[in-house]
């Protein structure tokens, strides 16, 4: 990873592989400034988890948890002005492993929500995300009840000013966030809720209050904000708008509610705003981690830590001090492990080392945190009573100035400080800290809240009951998620004068803590954001600007350190057992820790690049990969022999089953091609003949179906006009008619829709009437359940009553015992009794009133009840009409969707058929224009070959007149017979002609040598000199080209066998090149047999008539002659043989064609009878210039191609005539040889040259087929101008031949006479001088035709020798049969 570009999947990779090679957690902290891209990176680095890992379970884990950014982002993400995404809270997400290192699961930390940010944003700002998202999608249906509009109409998203971000889609970015809940299992019921408590977060932005004097305010009645803000989150309006004005006073015996300002109801409405977002980030973030929980137990994790980055604004608030102190925390932790820990292994090991300095940022973390910090002060004076923002600064003052150097106080304020971090100086305003430290929120609002019938917003308020600090910690010893929040938890009402509620500040210095021991328990893995410019512009690069947060993230240290020190390190254990292989087995030693510096002294020259340590050996930078390039080199060098000892052994045997299958092959192929070479001779004559006929015919039927294809081609296209044009009047007349019924039908829907929406506005008014009784008969129901609490107290009263009467009776019972005794007393009390029993009778009336109102109340509960049951049933008759009349559209639309796409369908019909006519007349058009350029092209290279033969013709003949001239001198000024010496400045032609010209005539003359051998004169030896000398000049002319056509088609054999990548194949072309090879070998054998036959009856001179025509050397020379001239004469009638077999190919093709032409012709022809009465030759006359103009310019292209392909042609032929000279030159050289090596030496060469020749363009093309693909094209056109060469060659051989037989005449008349007058004695005392003549064996090559498929099975089969006999003659019947059709 050291050698690649930074980039965030190669920090993710290397945090993976550690994790399953060290078995450790492991974690990625990814800073750097505002804007710099730090979500951007944490996303990429868990979607590389997700995709290099995948999931243990068919639950799609990693899907969840990259599901989980889009909801984050945008409930956390907001737009600042230096980022348009910028993350205003912190996350750690631990992204969970099983054994085999696959995602199980997730868990997410959040820290520090910026919850000013939902009340107020700065200029060119915007709020969260999701408020923008939600006023995007106002117009949705499902969206109507939250009552939203433009994000302009609410306070708390138009503060900013730039509701807009440039490039994004709040609307899309609305659906990707549902999507995403919905896989997150957040149901569709949950995510109402949660955009109706945002949407009633806005509503409440934008409650008004009026100032009563200047400690009290109220509300507007029935205001339209806190009514739309009480529907939605179901509370009692009253009590809603009593407690936003009012706030409750309590002391140790009573309880005051006291009126606040204006102010401070504004400061109280936007508080409870932002608690009530808070409440609701930490519910969404705790069902997010519900959903990425898994019950299987985690085995590791990686931490990808995505926190807020350093900020620096106009204006700083208490916000940007916590944001600036967690860098400051993850600085420090990054100078720990990059500095710190990195020189103390250095000293552990005993390595020599110079101490590095680096910045600390501990004294600025101890300013912020320690004992009397700017934390601990904040916190004390929110605890003092009349604590404020400026006496805290002014203890700030006091304690820090003067006395700390980070320290400063600006010049002209008393309410701020500026604080040196390690980025830079920044400068905080004190106002607003108190406040939001304490966090402060109306108890009487939150139950308010807590009593909604919306039963999501209690579940919201939850941990406020449970009073559980965020600091607590689980069995893991990590924080969950919903107790780290950037609030206090409030406790239980009878606490709250007990336990100290802890303050912002302390919950986040306490979270990050836990961070801190978090992160050092993992190895960490840093990515750092660097920001190009301030301004968010594109490819604007500030160089300062980047050297600052380079300098300031403390990356120039690290580059520093690492270029100075070791980063790669290896045990000695795992140094020898990865680099054993390049150790010899004299320098392993014992001691493990010996050999390792014995083997690094030889392979590592510079002992600088590395140190030895106590347990370790430390590499500096790029060592390790120079290590890993030796050991790799090591291995593949022993990976080479093993392969090239395999494959020669391989070959070898390959080689030897090939060769003798070769021999097998040449010995039945070579007798069948002498059987079957008379046939063809005799198939060849009558083929020409039929070709001569057959050709006539064909250009005569050509011509008259083209004319027949012109005729009919006229009457189609007037036909196709006229019906064009009575298809269009047909459809003009149509589409009236269509029109008037739709508009009519179309005016007849828009008064029913009228009829049907006036109707339903009615209804809805009547239903907004009755929904309004209800409520006032709900309040008057309500007043009669009060009173019947009064009633059950004065039954009570009764029932005491009662008990009371009983009591008297029964002391009115003992009284009248002692009546008698007590009279006096007994009357006295008689009268108190009666005025008790009156008031008592009174009593008891009263009560009966009551209970007869109480059964009045109940009749009138018992009618309302009926009039809603009433209400009711006319509420479902009017839905049962709406659902009626929605059936009866649906079945209207329906019906017009089905008569629309039977009308697209006839269109559709409609269009194929007019694109098939088209598509028709273009093939037919293409066709004859192919054809025509084909039939022009074949006329070029005719007339061509015409020129380039009569060229050649010419300037023989010419040459052949000198020579004759020339000749004719010398044999006229002879002085005396016998040996005759030429001069050496003769040219070639003279012995090419002669020499053609007497085998001729040898060919034609067969009963000349069986003449007495009195007649017969002895031969002039220059003159024979000459002969052999053009013969073998022809010779290897032939041979050359012969060669180059068996390479050609060997080279396409190859190129067959490598694009069907089939071995076999393969194998059957080296069996075929061997088979070649072997065949020169044989022939170079019996040439060099041949050659001492000739030179053992040469040197015979014991005959006095060696030399003469009957003499054994001159017939040994003469069978030669013979032999040479058959094998001309077979090469000549092979080339014949091709060239027909190409022919008769071609013109096979085109009689298939020619037929179906000449049935089209006679329907072309009846449509042509009809248009010529329609008058649509004219246009048709139009047509065809336009088709002539198109095929001139086609024409003229194919011409610059021809023109193209003759400049290559005229390379190639340049490349030709070098090739020539190569070979004269090379001839010269033979002719300076003895006669014994000159032949050998010639062969061996051309050997040498065609192997060399194969090979090289084995391995030119064996990687890229399609250059190979072109060279085999090329090797296709070369083999048919070779075989033209051939037949060129061939006629220049049968015209010397008829000169030869002319010379030869002459020669023999002079020859008899000088002979007459020569002596026996100076024919033996003539010297014989030894000839070497050339002779190649037969070569036969018979033409076979058969399908391409069936090659593997035909080359299979030859090399076998199984049933060869038999395929060969069935080819050659399928030949012969060819011929004939």
């Amino acid at each position: 990873m050291g050698d690649m570009d930074p980039h965030i999947f190669a920090v993710a990779e290397e945090a993976y592989k550690q994790m399953a090679r060290d078995e450790r957690n492991q974690s990625i902290i990814v800073s750097g400034e505002s804007g710099a891209g730090k979500t951007v990176s944490a996303k990429y680095a868990m979607r590389y988890f997700a995709t290099v890992s995948g999931s243990a379970s068919e639950a799609n884990v990693e899907e969840k948890v990259l599901a989980s950014n889009p909801i984050m982002e945008s409930i956390g993400n907001a737009k600042t002005t230096r980022n348009d995404n910028s993350s205003r809270f912190g996350k750690y997400i631990e992204i969970g492993f099983d054994k085999r290192y696959r995602i199980i699961g997730a868990n997410m930390r959040t820290y520090l929500l910026e919850k000013s940010r939902v009340v107020f944003q700065a200029e060119e700002e915007r709020n969260y995300h999701i408020f923008y998202q939600l006023c995007a999608s106002a117009n949705l249906p499902e969206f109507k009840m939250l009552r939203l509009g433009n994000a302009n109409d609410f306070l708390y998203t138009k503060q900013g000013g730039s509701p807009v971000i440039e490039g994004v889609d709040d609307a899309k970015e609305m659906v990707h966030t549902r999507q995403a809940c919905t896989l997150l299992g957040i149901s569709e019921s949950y995510q109402m809720g949660i955009f109706r408590i945002l949407a009633s977060i806005l509503h409440l932005g934008n409650v008004g209050f009026t100032s009563r004097d200047s400690d009290s305010c109220t509300i507007p009645p029935k205001h339209e904000p806190l009514c739309i803000f009480c529907d939605l989150m179901g509370v009692d309006y009253e009590e809603m708008c009593h407690w936003l004005c009012h706030r409750k006073l309590a002391t140790a015996t009573e309880t005051y509610i006291k009126p606040i300002s204006k102010l401070q109801a504004t400061n109280a409405r936007d508080a409870l705003a932002k608690h009530i977002y808070a409440k609701l980030f930490n519910w969404i973030v705790d069902h997010v981690n519900q959903a990425l929980h898994s019950a299987v137990k985690q085995h590791s994790f990686i931490g990808v830590l995505d926190i807020y980055g350093f900020e620096t604004f106009e204006i700083n608030s208490f916000e940007q001090f916590c944001i600036n102190y967690a860098n400051e925390k993850l600085q420090q932790q990054f100078n720990m492990h990059v500095f710190k820990l990195e020189q103390e292994e250095y000293m552990k090991e005993q390595i020599p080392w110079t101490l590095i300095d680096f910045y600390d940022n501990q004294p600025c973390i101890n300013l912020i945190e320690s004992k009397l910090g700017i934390l601990d002060l904040l916190d004390e004076e929110c605890k003092m009573p009349k604590g404020t923002d400026d006496t805290w600064a002014q203890k700030l003052y006091n304690t820090h100035l003067n006395k700390c150097a980070l320290f400063e106080k600006p010049r002209l304020s008393n309410k701020a400080f500026i604080i040196q971090h390690f980025a830079d100086k920044v400068e905080y305003q004190c106002e607003g800290f108190l406040e939001k430290n304490k966090d402060t929120v109306f108890e009487e609002q939150i139950k308010v809240l807590k009593s909604s019938k919306f039963k999501m917003l209690p579940e919201l308020f939850q941990d406020d009951e449970k009073a559980i600090s965020p600091t607590s910690a689980t069995s893991s010893g990590r924080t969950p998620l919903t107790r780290i929040s950037a609030k206090p938890t409030k406790g239980r009402p009878g606490q709250t004068a007990k336990e100290h509620k802890k303050t912002v500040g302390h919950q986040f210095r306490n979270s990050l803590h836990l961070l801190m021991e978090t992160l050092n328990a993992t190895t960490p893995h840093y990515v750092r954001c660097i920001k190009p410019n301030d301004f968010k512009f594109p490819f604007t690069f500030d160089e300062k600007r980047a050297v600052q947060q380079l300098r300031a993230c403390g990356v120039l240290e690290t580059i520093r350190i690492s270029a100075a020190g070791f980063p790669s390190r290896w045990t000695y254990q795992e140094f020898f057992s990865r680099y054993r292989v390049l150790m010899k087995q004299k320098d392993v030693l014992s001691d493990r820790k010996q050999t390792c510096k014995n083997v690094l002294e030889k392979l590592i020259l510079d002992k600088d690049k590395y140190q030895f340590g106590k347990t370790k050996i430390f590499f500096r930078a790029g060592q390790v990969a120079y290590l890993e390039k030796l050991r790799a080199d090591k291995l593949r060098a022993a990976c080479i022999r093993i392969q090239k000892t395999i494959r020669g052994w391989l070959l070898r045997k390959k080689y030897l089953r090939m060769r003798k299958a070769a021999i097998t092959v040449q010995r039945y192929v070579r007798g069948y091609q002498a059987r079957c070479y008379a046939k063809f001779l005799r198939r060849t004559k009558a083929a020409t003949i039929i070709q001569k006929y057959w050709r006539m015919y064909v250009v005569r039927r050509r011509y008259k179906i083209r004319r027949a294809a012109t005729i009919v081609l006229q009457s189609y296209l007037r036909g196709y006009l006229a019906r064009n044009r009575y298809r269009k009047i047909l459809r003009q007349h149509k589409a009236v008619i269509i029109q008037k019924w739709v508009r009519g039908w179309l005016a007849r829907i828009r008064y029913k829709r009228n009829m049907q929406a006036i109707i339903y506005l009615q209804c809805c008014f009547r239903r907004m009437m009755a929904k309004r009784e209800l409520k006032k008969l709900k309040i008057e129901a309500r007043s009669v359940e009060r009173y019947k609490k009064l009633h059950i107290g004065m039954e009570n009263k009764i029932m005491q009553l009662q008990r009371k009467v009983d009591e008297q009776n029964k002391d009115y019972k003992y009284l009248m015992e002692k009546l008698t005794n007590l009279e006096g007393l007994y009357n006295s009390e008689t009268e108190k009794l009666r005025s008790d029993l009156e008031r008592l009778q009174l009593s008891e009336e009263e009560a009966k009133v009551a209970t007869g109102r109480v059964l009045s109340l109940q009749e009138e509960i018992a009618k309302l009840r009926k009039d809603l049951e009433q209400t009711r049933s006319e509420k479902k008759s009017i839905e049962e009409r709406a659902d009626r009349y929605k059936q009866e559209t649906e079945e209207l639309v329906s019906n017009l969707k089905e008569e629309n796409t039977l009308l697209k369908q006839e269109k559709e019909v409609l269009n194929h058929r007019i694109v098939e006519q088209a598509k028709e007349m273009t093939e037919t058009m293409e066709k004859k224009l192919v054809e025509e350029t084909k039939q022009l092209e074949l006329d070029l290279n005719d007339e061509r070959l015409r020129y380039q033969n009569l060229l050649n013709e010419f300037s023989r003949l010419e040459e052949r007149y000198d020579d004759l001239k020339e000749e004719m001198t010398l044999l006229v000024n002879v002085p005396k017979p016998g040996h005759k010496r030429t001069d050496s400045t003769h040219s070639s032609n003279e012995s090419e002609y002669i020499f053609s010209s007497e085998i001729a005539e040898m060919e034609d003359i067969p009963s000349r040598t069986e003449e007495p051998s009195e007649k017969k004169v002895p031969l002039d030896m220059s003159l024979f000199l000459k002969l052999q000398k053009r013969v073998t000049e022809l010779e290897q002319e032939k041979q050359v080209m012969q060669d180059e056509l068996d390479r050609k088609e060997e080279q396409v054999l190859r190129s067959k066998a490598k694009e069907e990548e089939r071995p076999q194949i393969r194998g059957a072309e080296l069996e075929y090149e061997s088979l070649k090879r072997q065949e020169l070998e044989s022939e170079n054998k019996k040439l060099k047999n041949e050659l001492n036959e000739l030179r053992k009856a040469l040197s015979e001179k014991s005959a006095p008539e060696v030399t003469a025509p009957g003499a054994p050397a001159y017939r040994v020379l003469m069978e030669q002659l013979t032999s040479v001239s058959e094998e001309l004469d077979v090469r000549k009638e092979e080339v014949l043989i091709l060239r027909s077999q190409l022919v008769s190919q071609k013109e096979a093709i085109q009689p298939k064609d020619d037929k179906n032409t000449m049935t089209d012709s006679t329907i072309l022809l009846e449509d042509v009878q009809k248009m010529k009465d329609k008058g649509e030759i004219a246009q048709a006359y139009i047509g065809l210039k336009e088709t002539n103009r198109l095929l001139e310019s086609q024409l003229q292209s194919q011409k610059r191609s021809h023109e193209n392909e003759a400049e290559a042609l005229r390379g190639e032929i340049q490349s030709l005539k070098e090739e020539n000279n190569r070979q004269q030159q090379l001839l010269a050289q033979n002719l300076q040889l003895p006669p014994e090596a000159r032949i050998e030496a010639s062969l061996q060469h051309e050997i040498t040259r065609l192997t060399n020749e194969n090979l090289y363009f084995e391995e030119l093309y064996a990687d890229d087929p399609k250059k190979y693909q072109s060279y085999r094209i090329s090797l296709y056109k070369r083999m048919i101008d070779l075989m033209e060469q051939l037949e060129k060659q061939d006629k220049t051989v049968r015209k010397l031949k008829k000169q030869l037989k002319v010379f030869a005449k002459k020669i023999g008349e002079l020859e008899v006479g000088q002979m007459e007058n020569i002596s026996p004695g100076q024919i033996i005392d003539e010297p014989i001088r030894p000839v070497n003549i050339p002779r190649k064996e037969k070569d036969f090559q018979g033409m076979l035709e058969y399908k391409k498929e069936d090659e593997q099975k035909l080359v299979k089969n030859l090399i076998l020798g199984k049933y060869f006999l038999h395929g060969i003659k069935g080819l050659s019947d399928t030949c012969v049969n060819g011929g004939k059709n």
